[in-house]
C-alpha cells in the first residue's frame, strides 16, 4: 500500500443531518469517487448487528473486511469498532478538551495550538492518528479503485486537523441546510435524521435498540445548530476561496444533476456521470441510518414546515435566526 502519494480528500463540511449521507452516497456514483461516509464515526456498537451501507453486517462485508486486512498490515491493532482516527488523546483530558472544542476565531485556535505543541505525548499521539487517517483513504481507495476520497465527517475542528496531513489534497464542500429543519433532527432524531424504515432506524438494529442520540429542546437545538454554522465559519475564513463550495441541501433536492455537475466541475472531473440510480451501486457507507435506505429517489424534507410549532419557531428565530436569515431562509 503507497503511504506517501498525494492525496485528493474531499471534506463535506456542515452540520450534523444537513444532506451529507445523501449528498456522500450520489458523489460515490462517479467513478472517480468513494466513500465511506464518515472517517471517524461514532460509538458503532455491536459488530454482530451493524450493518454496512450494502446490506451486509460490517465485520461480513467483503470490502470492510479486505480494507481492514490492508490497515493491519500498517496497524496491528486495527478494527472495524474503532478505526483509530478521531483526533482524541483521552490520556490528558486537558488536551482532550482542547482537541474537541468547536473551530473558532484566529486568536483561539492559536491558544489551541500552543498548548497543544507544548504536550510531546500529543504530538507522537498526533502522528499515529495521521498515519491512520492516510492509510485509511489508502485502503478505501485501493480497495474500490477510485482515486479521490470523499469524507462526510463535517466537524470543523476534524477538517483543522486533517489539513496538516501532507499527503492530503484537501477540497471543501460546504454543505448548507434551512436550520430550522436540522433543529427538528436534534429534536427528534430517529423519525426525522434515520433511515425511512423504523426496523432500519438506529444502525439497522430498529427502534428496539438504544437510542443512538438524546433529543434536545428547540432552544438547545438551534444553538448546536447555530454553534455548527459558525464554526465552520471560522474554518472556512483560513482557506484559499479556491479551495471550498457552499450549496444548499435545498438545492441539491431540486436540481441534484446541475448540483453535481458544479461539484464535478469543482473536482476537475467528468461531469456527465448519470445518478439517476445511484443506489443500484453498490455502497460501502458507515454513519447516518439512511445509508440503508434503498430507494434512489431524492425529494426536499421540509417536514419541519408543519410539525413544529409556533412556539418552537420563535424559540429558532431567537436563537440562531439571523444566522439562517444570513443563509437566505426567510
Amino acid at each position: 500500500m503507497d503511504t506517501t502519494a498525494r492525496i485528493d480528500y474531499v471534506y463535506i463540511l456542515g452540520a450534523s443531518h444537513s444532506g451529507s449521507t445523501l449528498l456522500a452516497m450520489l458523489l460515490n456514483a462517479h467513478p472517480a469517487i468513494t466513500t465511506i461516509g464518515e472517517t471517524a464515526p461514532g460509538r458503532m456498537g455491536d459488530l454482530d448487528t451493524y450493518l454496512c451501507s450494502c446490506g451486509d453486517l460490517i465485520k461480513d462485508c467483503p470490502f470492510w473486511k479486505s480494507a481492514a486486512r490492508r490497515m493491519q498490515e500498517e496497524h496491528p491493532d486495527f478494527r472495524l469498532d474503532n478505526l483509530g482516527t478521531k483526533f482524541q488523546y483521552p490520556a490528558n483530558p486537558l488536551i482532550n478538551r482542547f482537541l474537541n472544542f468547536e473551530h473558532r476565531g484566529i486568536l483561539f485556535e492559536c491558544v489551541r495550538d500552543t498548548i497543544l505543541r507544548l504536550s510531546s505525548h500529543w504530538k507522537e499521539t498526533q502522528r499515529d492518528i495521521n498515519a491512520r487517517c492516510r492509510n485509511l483513504a489508502c485502503a478505501v481507495l485501493a480497495e474500490s479503485g477510485g482515486h479521490i476520497l470523499v469524507d462526510s465527517s463535517k466537524i470543523a475542528h476534524r477538517l483543522k486537523f486533517l489539513l496538516f496531513i501532507p499527503e492530503f489534497n484537501i477540497k471543501v464542500i460546504h454543505l448548507v441546510r434551512d436550520g430550522r429543519a436540522v433543529a427538528l433532527t436534534y429534536m427528534r432524531q430517529d423519525e426525522f435524521a434515520d433511515s425511512k424504515e423504523p426496523a432500519l432506524r438506529r444502525g439497522g438494529r430498529g427502534m428496539s435498540a438504544e437510542e443512538t442520540a438524546v433529543s434536545l429542546s428547540m432552544e438547545k437545538a438551534a444553538n448546536e445548530w447555530r454553534r455548527c454554522l459558525l464554526s465552520a465559519e471560522h474554518l472556512l475564513a483560513r482557506l484559499e476561496r479556491s479551495q471550498w463550495i457552499q450549496f444548499k441541501y435545498e438545492e441539491l433536492c431540486n436540481d441534484p444533476t446541475g448540483t453535481l455537475r458544479t461539484i464535478y466541475s469543482f473536482l476537475g472531473i467528468d461531469c456527465t456521470c448519470a445518478v439517476e440510480k445511484f443506489r443500484s451501486i453498490e455502497h460501502h457507507v458507515i454513519g447516518n441510518g439512511m445509508r440503508l435506505d434503498r430507494t434512489s429517489s431524492i425529494s426536499l424534507d421540509e417536514r419541519w414546515r408543519s410539525v413544529l410549532t409556533e412556539k418552537e419557531l420563535r424559540t429558532f428565530d431567537r436563537e440562531a435566526g439571523r444566522v439562517n436569515r444570513r443563509y437566505g431562509y426567510e
